[in-house]
């Protein structure tokens, strides 16, 4: 049960990262192509965050 609900939470929380980066780059008018490596990089550490949380909770329970 545990898991079911970090895994919801985890794609909620990475659609909402997505959503504040699309702001950002909007707002700070960020060239196309460097808006691909923002997000190819926010995806990437926010997916490394998720990941060790979830052995954590693995790990505890």
């Amino acid at each position: 049960m545990i898991i079911a609900v970090v895994v919801l939470f985890s794609i909620v929380y990475l659609f909402q990262i997505n959503r504040m980066t699309y702001a950002l780059c909007a707002q700070r008018e960020i060239p196309e192509e460097k808006q691909n490596k923002i997000f190819r990089t926010i995806n990437v550490l926010v997916t490394i965050l998720l990941i060790s949380f979830y052995v954590e909770i693995l790990l505890t329970a």
